[in-house]
Parts: structure tokens; sequence; C-alpha cells
């Protein structure tokens, strides 16, 4: 059986990208590979073992063209509306708390919030639904 192990983003600034990670999930620098034109920095905590990796090209200038097939990286927390105040006032501008219901059954409450670079961060208050 496979087993994911990690999503891989290229940034474009290190240092915010791992500021933003940690200011709003608690993510860690787990480990770091440094090469010649490019660093690989594998970010986790407890909650479990899946990471995200940062790409970071020490050459790249312009900005990188996210596209339209990527969707979106989900994180679940605990609090939603705590992490939607410590976004805000950190001004990483998170977009408004929205619910989705099924059949007047909530499947979830989330808020959407672009890191650094630009991509969806879809962030989800843990459920049944997603643990």
């Amino acid at each position: 059986m496979a087993k994911m192990l990690h999503s891989m983003i290229r940034v474009s600034n290190l240092d915010s990208s791992l500021q933003f990670y940690h200011d709003l999930f608690d993510l860690e620098v787990k480990r770091q590979i440094e090469f010649e034109q490019f660093s690989l920095t594998y970010l986790g905590n407890h909650a479990c073992d899946f990471e995200l990796e940062l790409t970071y090209n020490y050459a790249q200038q312009a900005p990188y063209e996210l596209g339209n097939g990527y969707g979106h990286l989900a994180l679940g927390v605990d609090d939603l509306a705590m992490v939607w105040e410590k976004a805000s006032k950190l001004g990483y501008a998170p977009m408004d708390i929205k619910a989705l219901y099924n059949q007047a059954q909530l499947v979830a409450k989330f808020f959407f919030i672009r890191d650094p670079d630009g991509y969806h961060i879809e962030v989800i208050e843990r459920n049944a639904t997603f643990g």
C-alpha cells in the first residue's frame, strides 16, 4: 500500500514562506537539504507524518506562474475562528469564513487564504468529515 509523503510547492522567498506556515499552522522545519542551485525544506508538525516541501530555486527572479491546474492545499485546525483572527492580525488577509452544507448537514466550515507566493490554502475546522 502506498503512503502519502509530501506535497511540493516552489517559493520565491523562503523566509516569508517559513514565517507564514509557522505563524498560522505551527509547521516547523523537519529537515533542509542544500544543493548548489536550490534547497529543499520539509515542513511538518506532530499532527501527522505528511510534509510540505518548499523548493527554493536561488536564481529564480520572476514570480512563479501558478497556472490553472493547481487547486489548493488544505489544512485542518481545531479552532477556525482563532486561526482566522490570527491571520487577519498578522496581515495575511484571509477570506471570509464559509460553511458548506449538504441537505442541511454541515460538511465543513472553512476559509481560504493565499500564502506569500499566491498559493491557495484552505483552512478547514476539524469535524467528523475532516478529522
